[in-house]
């Protein structure tokens, strides 16, 4: 029973206080021996009932020093209990547990917490070795190298798509094929009328119609096909087989070459060379048809 309650009273010694403790009974010795009993039995009560005082009556200055020797053996108990604890598992497994049970670690236990950011690791791992060999090294850059290449691509796209929606749309000869609405094409007359007006302030609305009267002034004489599906070019092509004569022809390749060059071109039009466009028009329509056509 002494053993098992041996623990207990030497954790309440007040041992914090052994300095303190010590002074005081010797001073109670040397200048009031009449309270020395009293003063011990307070260190008892406060060591929890310890007893520190000896068996028979001893003179007030042994009965103290009696009482400090005890009283400083039991906080060297009390010492060496508590180094005793404070000492590490003797085993491996005993040490590792003891470290995890410390609050820092106290979420070590826990499984599969982490497992997105573990992964994450190992990726960024992988991918780290990967890019850092020498064949990585070469995919790398011919890997920038299309993509620049790609880059450029798109860039040229682009500036074309752009100059062509800079360029006004090509008329057609009798009309777009794929268009919302075919070109109807009035009277020579009337579209030289129109060119006439437009002359002075958009030359290029000028030319276009006196193409337009052309294109009325063939299909009149049924040298156009009337689907009205033909470029300018390949109508002028087509005007051999219909029995156009060779003069004719020339002539309406050559306004045919000119228009083209001149309303796809960015630079204005000249209102001279609109004019000049327009008169050899008019004289085109005004030269008599060939022979034998109605």
């Amino acid at each position: 029973m002494l053993t098992l309650a041996l623990p207990l009273l030497l954790a309440s010694v007040p041992c914090a206080d052994l300095e303190a403790n010590v002074q005081l009974l010797e001073e109670t010795a040397k200048d009031r021996p009449a309270e020395l009993a009293v003063v011990v039995e307070g260190i008892e009560s406060r060591a929890g009932g310890l007893p520190l005082r000896p068996p028979g009556e001893l003179p007030a200055e042994q009965l103290a020093r009696d009482v400090v020797t005890r009283l400083r053996a039991a906080c060297e108990l009390q010492e060496a209990a508590t180094r005793v604890q404070a000492l590490p598992p003797s085993s491996d497994t005993d040490r590792l547990r003891a470290i995890l049970d410390r609050p820092e670690f106290s979420q070590a236990r826990k499984r599969n917490t982490d497992l997105l950011q573990r992964l994450m690791r190992q990726l960024d791992a992988w991918l780290s070795t990967f890019f850092q060999s020498r064949g990585a090294q070469s995919f790398a850059i011919a890997t920038r190298a299309v993509m620049l290449g790609l880059a450029l691509a798109v860039v040229l796209w682009a500036a074309l798509r752009f100059r062509r929606w800079r360029r006004p749309t090509e008329p057609q000869a009798l009309g777009s094929p794929g268009a919302a609405a075919p070109l109807e094409l009035d009277s020579p007359g009337e579209h030289l009328r129109r060119a006439r007006e437009a002359l002075a302030s958009t030359p290029r609305e000028a030319i276009r119609q006196g193409l337009l009267a052309l294109l009325s002034t063939l299909e009149e004489r049924q040298l156009a096909r009337p689907d009205r599906v033909k470029t300018n070019r390949e109508l002028a092509a087509e005007l051999p087989g219909r029995g156009a004569p060779a003069p004719l022809v020339q002539e309406v390749e050559r306004l045919v070459r000119w228009y083209d060059r001149t309303f796809y071109s960015l630079t204005p039009v000249p209102p001279e060379e609109a004019a000049r466009f327009i008169a050899d028009v008019e004289r085109l329509q005004a030269s008599p048809p060939p022979g034998g056509v109605a």
